[in-house]
């Protein structure tokens, strides 16, 4: 089969699933024939991405969620007003998807996650089945459990869910742990796409607690707390392209600029893991036997943050104050059903995707009200 895939660009998260998949299916004799992801004026492509991909890649513009003035969580009025100011250049975006997904000859398209792949498909309904993948779709799940949190973001995070997933012939749906498949909402609920590298590494248990942050401002916690207890040596990662790659503050702390072979070495050599709560890195840490302190940047790694916990992964705190983490580490016990969980994945996810695609369009017509229903 061929495939084409359209990746959210924010984070790490959704790019190392697209890397992590493209390996899968090559090695299964598949073929991925192109890579589009999602792009904005605040963020930028890790390097690794393109040295990792064996598809060629190209960039669409793509909404966009922005900090705070302080750059530390999203604010939903700023993000709001931003894309709405852009929607003529995102009309033009999804016009471009639609040609690349009928000029591209492939037999599925890939979704992780990306807003304008389903808005897409809800304007051009392309004859090629659509397959998403992703943690999020986890909060359309019948049975699953979201903290105490704010109702109306709630609601927006399940609608901009399900608008990111119109016209999808089925949802996959990454988890921390094994449920039941949802199939009233088309999710079925698979382990996290964790790339070989990962698995590969031997973990062990260094003197340093390493971190990343997906908005910079959180820098400020880190460095306030590093000069109360600057005897406990930090590597943070962060996505701040205008510094170094290497921002030695002092003898025991440093800031890194996102690269995947650099992040994932001093991930197996850490004491703990600290991370602003993004699906990724929290199963990378897990896999590892690292324990964790997750600060949510927004609702959604609320619900990440959450459910992670409750998997066993780790705590769950409002800033990095660091020594929440030290004390957890003193009695933290690996989840080792989570490592088994992650290695019976491929043969599960190849199943999914190697089904039947021609029975999907009735799928397709079934939800393309949703949006208007809504308005």
């Amino acid at each position: 089969m061929k495939f084409l895939f359209i990746v959210q660009g924010e984070g790490r998260g959704h790019l190392t699933q697209a890397i992590t998949l493209e390996e899968i299916l090559i090695r299964n004799g598949h073929e991925v024939v192109e890579v589009l992801v999602g792009k904005s004026s605040s963020r930028r492509l890790p390097g690794f991405f393109n040295r990792s991909m064996h598809a060629p890649v190209k960039r669409f513009i793509s909404p966009n969620f922005l900090p705070t003035p302080a750059n530390k969580r999203v604010s939903l009025v700023r993000s709001v007003a931003y894309n709405l100011i852009k929607v003529p250049t995102y009309l033009n975006s999804i016009n471009y998807i639609h040609k690349r997904i009928e000029a591209s000859g492939a037999d599925m398209v890939i979704n992780f996650y990306e807003l304008l792949t389903g808005l897409t498909y809800f304007l051009f309904r392309p004859s090629v089945p659509q397959v998403c993948i992703g943690h999020q779709y986890l909060f359309l799940h019948k049975d699953f459990e979201f903290p105490s949190a704010n109702k109306a973001g709630l609601a927006l995070l399940k609608f901009f869910t399900e608008l990111t997933s119109l016209g999808a012939r089925e949802r996959l749906a990454l988890s921390f742990r094994g449920m039941a498949n949802d199939e009233k909402n088309r999710i079925c609920v698979i382990p996290p796409l964790l790339r070989k590298e990962v698995q590969l590494h031997e973990p062990f248990r260094g003197d340093y607690i390493h971190g990343y942050m997906v908005n910079a401002g959180f820098g400020e916690s880190v460095m306030a707390w590093h000069k109360r207890h600057p005897e406990t040596p930090l590597r943070f990662f962060w996505d701040k392209w205008e510094e170094e790659p290497v921002k030695k503050i002092d003898d025991t702390l440093s800031f890194y600029q996102l690269d995947d072979v650099e992040f994932l070495k001093q991930m197996a050599g850490c004491k703990a893991y600290a991370s602003t709560a993004g699906f990724e890195s929290v199963c990378e840490a897990m896999y590892l036997g690292k324990p964790l302190m997750m600060v949510p940047a927004h609702i959604e790694q609320d619900c990440n943050a959450y459910d992670a916990a409750r998997s066993g992964a780790g705590i769950v705190a409002d800033n990095f104050d660091l020594g929440q983490l030290l004390d957890f580490a003193k009695d933290y016990q690996p989840n080792r059903e989570f490592i088994y969980w992650v290695r019976g994945g491929e043969y599960t996810l190849l199943h999914l995707l190697e089904k039947d695609t021609n029975n999907y369009q009735q799928v397709l017509f079934n939800e393309m009200y949703l949006v208007e229903e809504f308005i």
